[in-house]
C-alpha cells in the first residue's frame, strides 16, 4: 500500500509539476512584483523604487478614485442581477427540454465564447447607436404612427433616437451580454441535477407554480447560483473593454483608470496600488459571501 502511494505522489508531482512551476513563474511572480510596485514610487520614466511607502494606497482611496471603484462594483451588481433574473428561466428551458433541443440549446448558449469579444463589443454598438438596428426601426414606427396623426390633424415631431451608446445604460447592457452566458451554464449544471420527483411532490400536495419554485427550485439551486454570482460579479467588476468602447467620460469603471496609470499617466506604482486595492475589496468580498453560505448551512443541518 505504503509502495503504490509513493507511486501515486510520484506520477502526481511529474503531472502537476510543470502546470505548477508555469503558474509559478508566470503569474505568481508577475503578480508579485506587481504588488511590490505598489509599495514603490516613481523615481525616473524607467526606474521605480520599492520603499515600502503607504502613499499609493492612501491616494487610492481618495473620494474620487473611491467613487469609481463603488460605482465599478455597482455596475456589476446590477449586471448581476439582471443576469440572473434572465438567466435563471432560460436555464430552466434549458434543463426540461428535450435531449435534441437541449443540445442545440446549449450550444447557442457557447456560441458567443466562439467569437471575439472585441467583434461582440463592436456588433453591439452597431445595435445601439443613433443609426443602429435598434433606432432605425423604432424610427420607421415613429413614421407610421406620426402619418396617422397627420390626418387626424396632430402631426407628431421629428424622429429624435433614443441616447443608448456612450452613458451606463450601454455599460450595463454591454456587461449583461457578455457575462449572460457565465451565469447561465453554472444555473443549467444545478439545475440539471435537480431530482424532479420532488416537484412533482410539491405539486401534488397542493403547492402552485410560484410555491414550488420558490421553496424547492430555488433553494436546490442555490450551489448554481452562487457558483453564477460569483463568476459573474467578480469579472463585471474588473471589466475594462466593454465601459472603454460603450460607456462615455462619466461611466468609466476601475479598470479604465488603472489602463490609464500604467499606459498614458506612466505611474505604474499608483496604477499597481488600484489593482491591489481591488483584488483586496474582491476576496472580502468573497470571504463574506463564503461565512454567509457557511452558516447558512449550519442553521440547515
Amino acid at each position: 500500500m505504503d509502495e503504490s502511494w509513493r507511486r501515486a505522489k510520484a506520477v502526481f508531482a511529474v503531472l502537476g509539476g510543470p502546470p505548477v512551476l508555469w503558474l509559478v513563474a508566470f503569474f505568481l511572480v508577475p503578480l508579485g512584483v506587481i504588488w511590490g510596485y505598489s509599495f514603490g514610487e516613481n523615481r525616473s520614466l524607467t526606474e521605480i523604487a520599492i520603499n515600502g511607502t503607504f502613499g499609493n494606497y492612501v491616494h487610492a482611496i481618495k473620494p474620487l478614485y473611491l467613487g469609481i471603484i463603488l460605482k465599478s462594483f455597482w455596475f456589476a451588481a446590477v449586471t448581476t442581477a439582471l443576469c440572473l433574473v434572465v438567466g435563471f428561466p432560460v436555464a430552466i428551458a434549458i434543463t426540461f427540454a428535450s435531449e435534441k433541443t437541449k443540445a442545440w440549446l446549449l450550444l447557442l448558449i457557447m456560441l458567443p465564447f466562439w467569437t471575439n469579444l472585441l467583434i461582440r463589443t463592436y456588433a453591439l454598438m452597431a445595435v445601439l447607436r443613433d443609426e443602429g438596428y435598434i433606432n432605425t426601426i423604432l424610427g420607421w414606427g415613429w413614421s407610421g404612427v406620426s402619418r396617422l396623426t397627420a390626418l387626424a390633424g396632430h402631426p407628431l415631431g421629428a424622429f429624435q433616437p433614443l441616447p443608448m451608446l456612450h452613458n451606463n445604460f450601454a455599460v450595463v447592457f454591454g456587461l449583461v451580454y457578455v457575462q449572460l452566458p457565465f451565469m447561465v451554464l453554472p444555473l443549467y449544471a444545478a439545475l440539471d441535477r435537480l431530482d424532479r420527483s420532488l416537484l412533482e411532490a410539491s405539486l401534488d400536495l397542493g403547492a402552485g407554480h410560484l410555491t414550488t419554485f420558490a421553496r424547492v427550485v430555488v433553494p436546490l439551486a442555490m450551489p448554481g447560483i452562487v457558483s453564477g454570482v460569483l463568476v459573474t460579479l467578480i469579472p463585471s467588476v474588473g471589466a475594462y473593454l466593454t465601459p472603454d468602447l460603450l460607456g462615455g467620460p462619466s461611466s468609466q469603471m476601475i479598470a479604465n483608470v488603472i489602463e490609464r496609470q500604467f499606459k498614458t499617466a506612466n505611474d505604474w506604482p499608483f496604477g499597481a496600488a488600484l489593482s491591489f486595492l481591488l483584488m483586496y475589496m474582491t476576496f472580502v468580498a468573497i470571504a463574506v459571501q463564503a461565512i454567509v453560505t457557511r452558516n447558512r448551512a449550519r442553521r440547515a443541518a
